[in-house]
């Protein structure tokens, strides 16, 4: 069936997330790229699981699962929404998919993903040589603009990874 005209799809670029190092994509941003349910994205993913090893895809675990919700404000559990983990797929997986999923939108919309992975990638390459411009300036211009050379690292850097503060009663040990 085709798509109306009228529906727009969102850039896959704006769907990538980092999880665990990795800049993955959702099964149900995926399934919604693709024109279908999750479920059945997910279903034909599992008729073909020895195509999807644990650097393609891997399902994320309650900690994450509720982190990412937290940051999204999705809707909690028992009110519609799923009821398994979620999966999230590499590169490497939604390049995967193409060969499982051979419908002419999810040709098309592969190779935007794709395209969006690489442009990322590109960005980060960028900011890796802006790094490495910066330690060369440093080391050429010495402790003449250290303040400097620190303030522009700590632009440059990815920020760290925040330990999440536990909620709830804790007795004293």
């Amino acid at each position: 069936m085709p798509e109306p005209a009228s529906v727009r799809l969102p850039d896959p670029a704006t769907l990538i997330l980092t999880i665990r190092r990795q800049r993955v994509l959702l099964d149900s941003d995926i399934a919604t790229l693709y024109g279908v349910e999750t479920k059945a994205l997910n279903r034909a993913v599992k008729r073909n699981i020895e195509r999807f090893p644990e650097d393609f895809m891997f399902q994320l675990t309650v900690e994450e699962h509720e982190a990412l919700r937290f940051q999204s404000g999705a809707s909690k559990e028992g009110r519609g929404g799923r009821r398994y983990l979620p999966y999230v797929f590499t590169q490497e997986g939604v390049a995967m998919l193409s060969s499982v999923l051979q419908s002419p939108r999810a040709v098309s919309v592969n190779i935007a993903i794709m395209r969006a992975f690489i442009r990322l990638r590109a960005m980060a390459l960028s900011v890796d040589e802006l790094a490495c411009k910066v330690d060369a300036l440093e080391k050429k211009y010495d402790g003449q603009f250290r303040v400097i050379f620190d303030a522009l690292r700590q632009l440059v850097a990815p920020p760290p990874e925040k330990e999440k503060p536990r909620i709830g009663f804790h007795p004293a040990n």
